[in-house]
């Protein structure tokens, strides 16, 4: 549902009912993973998905019953059919859990929806824990996480069941995980383990470009695409502007070494260097290999790569830290323009986010999806 945040929260402000299809566990193939969200309000209007296509018409409908019944609050499966492939379904083979929520003015639930749609559209890390298995009573129920522990709303249950969720949620959110949780309900309240999907809402990771050059301007383009927010940094100020670089969050003009030991990066942050110039290039890399970032890159042709691994050497930087660095930067793509060698980097740096292997899916008998959550640190790299 916080994938949608910011659409919600407009309705939300408007004052629309609607209800929100969101899905809660995956099997196979599936083409999208738990917190995936699409929401129907009265009108009919539709926004987000929740399987690329294959059910959404089925979902839609749900969606719609859910807005008449009011307060019901149900989870429908949906999967592959062998009897009939045309049948609603998901033809990839994959199995989707849908939770389905109206958020109407009269629902109990629905300030909490509103205060976690708020937060999540407004950049503010929180999660909202939602029961998706348990007694009837307490499906629809949302608990609101913020990262100091304090929360808002309740799942209906004993307190201690509150508080139990919001320790667990909050944990889930430190690491910016959006996942399913199973928990023991008090036994005053029912004799089963309640389930519920906690989803995390947090800032946008950070794409940190070094070297205000063309090929930067088209990796900017390709990271705000990517969701990143991104901060273009260069020494020279007739480079770094907003004009040149009108989609970047930050322009910096600064020595790019000394913009990093000044910045807050954490193990999201991906770091592009551009500039291919020793002099920028080798104090940088120095600071970037000893940082627990995602990822670093740094152009230049196989001949300069060795050349500044040399120098790396001199100033103590060690075989260790150099084995994280990605050089060449990118996938081989053949890419030649400053777009496609930023489709190169972007790919790699998806490959390596989630476990990919970077080759051809024809054939390779990989998975096409990968699970798990995101590596917290990942390697480093470099283009031709």
């Amino acid at each position: 549902m916080l994938d949608i945040a910011e659409e919600l929260n407009r309705w939300v402000g408007q004052g629309r009912d609607f209800a929100v299809a969101t899905v809660v566990a995956v099997g196979g193939s599936a083409p999208r993973q738990p917190g995936a969200a699409l929401a129907v309000d009265s009108e009919g209007t539709a926004i987000g998905s929740v399987s690329g296509g294959c059910v959404e018409g089925a979902v839609y409908e749900l969606c719609r019953q859910a807005l008449q019944d009011g307060r019901r609050t149900v989870v429908e499966r949906f999967g592959y059919s062998d009897e009939d492939a045309f049948a609603v379904g998901l033809t990839c083979g994959g199995v989707i859990d849908i939770l389905v929520t109206p958020v109407r003015a009269d629902s109990p639930w629905r300030d909490v929806f509103a205060a976690a749609l708020a937060a999540a559209a407004g950049g503010e890390a929180a999660a909202v824990a939602r029961v998706t298995d348990g007694p009837a009573e307490l499906m629809g129920r949302a608990l609101l996480v913020r990262t100091d522990g304090a929360y808002e709303g309740g799942l209906g249950g004993h307190p201690e069941l509150d508080r139990a969720v919001a320790d667990e949620a909050r944990a889930m959110l430190d690491a910016g995980r959006t996942a399913t949780l199973e928990i023991g309900a008090d036994g005053r309240l029912c004799g089963r383990p309640l389930t519920l999907l906690v989803e995390s809402s947090v800032p946008a990771p950070r794409m940190i470009v070094f070297g205000a050059i063309d090929f930067a301007s088209a990796l900017v383009r390709v990271g705000k695409f990517l969701n990143y927010h991104v901060t273009v940094c260069d020494a020279r100020p007739v480079f770094a502007t907003k004009t040149r670089f009108p989609e970047a969050d930050e322009i910096v003009v600064d020595w790019p070494h000394r913009y990093l030991e000044s910045t807050e990066v954490d193990s999201r942050t991906v770091l592009c260097v551009l500039t291919h110039d020793a002099k920028f290039d080798v104090p940088l890399l120095e600071l970037a290999l000893k940082l627990p970032v995602a990822y670093v890159g740094a152009m230049g042709s196989r001949r300069t790569h060795e050349d500044r691994n040399k120098r790396l050497r001199e100033v103590g930087v060690t075989e260790l830290e150099l084995a994280r660095l990605r050089s060449p930067i990118g996938l081989d793509l053949g890419a030649r323009t400053p777009e496609e060698t930023a489709l190169s980097i972007a790919a790699e740096i998806v490959a390596d986010r989630r476990g990919g292997s970077g080759v051809s899916l024809a054939g390779a008998h990989t998975p096409i999806h990968h699970d798990g959550p995101d590596a917290p640190v990942g390697r480093i790299g470099s283009v031709a």
